[in-house]
């Protein structure tokens, strides 16, 4: 009796360590889990909310009218994710507006198109909005088969003049209008890669002081920056004025500046300008209140434009919205 007593008490014991191991094993594996579950959770955080970066809707490319008179015309701007601002005949100026998954209810005024700005409608694959345009715009949209949407021959536009201007700086679309026309006439999805890159977790530069930037374009257009330290955006001027919006009210504001110093020729025409958007130069990247130098680079027409910083690294941007300065390399960049 006693020796069955004893093979009992061993087999129990036997018992319990093996339970004590299995529940072991099944702490290890709940541990395990939870810590990819953590991690799962850490991916999913880490999101952008610049663009959705899951989304393959093409974007729009809307060129805005930017001469003096009609500056305070201009609404819908905030909502760009991108903008570009070339320069035109005369010493005006005109802007390259990118929205992708937009339904801005108002933007303009919208004016007409010059060829170079095609190179970055190209760059996103975006569809081409304009309202008329030069000889060399519309030969290269044919060349290129750059889809657009023109006010000279769409019904997606109308006129607005609270201001009391000429005609043409009186045109303004919406994104539902031209989402609607666009999806009668072109595929609306794209395989492009957006050609920004942004970082996840905020840029902080280590280069100079940048909480006031000027950068001018000619006698005519004078732009500068003022870093607001707060909400850690650039406060947009022009000429000294701020730059608002019609209809809010609200001065634009950007949490990044690229700014590409380019030269420039008249075409053939001896009145409008190509340019020298292809090829490479160099400039600044500024966010956060500090600037650092850059160079830029593009090698055709439809290429993604590579800005690199000093040690030959491309940039990442803050997650925020961006204005990009093809500025002319005969004018002086000031950052303090």
């Amino acid at each position: 009796m006693k020796k069955i007593n004893k093979i009992l008490l061993v087999l129990l014991g036997m018992f319990i360590i093996t339970g004590c191991g299995c529940n072991k094993k099944e702490e290890v594996k709940k541990e395990t889990k939870k810590e990819e579950t953590k991690k799962e959770e850490v991916r999913v955080e880490k999101k952008l909310t610049i663009i959705n970066e899951e989304s393959n809707s093409r974007p729009y490319a809307v060129v805005i009218n930017n001469i003096g008179v009609a500056r305070k015309a201009q609404t819908g701007l905030q909502d760009a994710q991108v903008i570009y601002e070339f320069l035109a005949e005369g010493g005006i100026t005109r802007f390259v507006a990118i929205y992708k998954d937009k339904d801005t209810a108002q933007i303009g005024t919208v004016r007409s198109a010059r060829h170079n700005f095609l190179d970055v409608a190209l760059e996103y694959d975006a569809i081409f909005v304009h309202f008329g345009g030069s000889d060399y715009g519309y030969e290269d949209i044919k060349k290129l088969g750059v889809n657009d949407i023109d006010g000279m021959t769409s019904n997606s536009f109308w006129r607005e003049n609270p201001y009391k201007l000429a005609s043409e700086h009186t045109a303004y679309t919406s994104m539902a209008k031209i989402k609607k026309e666009a999806t009668k006439k072109y595929k609306t999805t794209t395989t492009t890669k957006w050609p920004l890159n942004y970082s996840y977790n905020e840029v902080n530069l280590d280069g100079i002081n940048a909480t006031n930037v000027s950068v001018p374009f000619s006698d005519y257009t004078k732009n500068s920056y003022k870093y607001d330290s707060e909400n850690k955006v650039y406060k947009r001027y022009v000429g000294n004025k701020e730059h608002v919006d019609m209809k809010t009210k609200q001065q634009f504001t950007f949490k990044n500046i690229i700014i590409a110093k380019m030269g420039w020729k008249k075409t053939a025409s001896n009145y409008y300008l190509d340019i020298q958007d292809v090829g490479s130069g160099s400039g600044y990247y500024i966010t956060n209140g500090k600037a650092i130098e850059i160079t830029w680079s593009k090698k055709d027409r439809k290429s993604r434009m590579i800005y690199k910083d000093k040690n030959g690294n491309e940039i990442k941007l803050n997650d925020g919205n961006t204005f990009v300065e093809f500025q002319p390399t005969n004018q002086k960049t000031t950052i303090k």
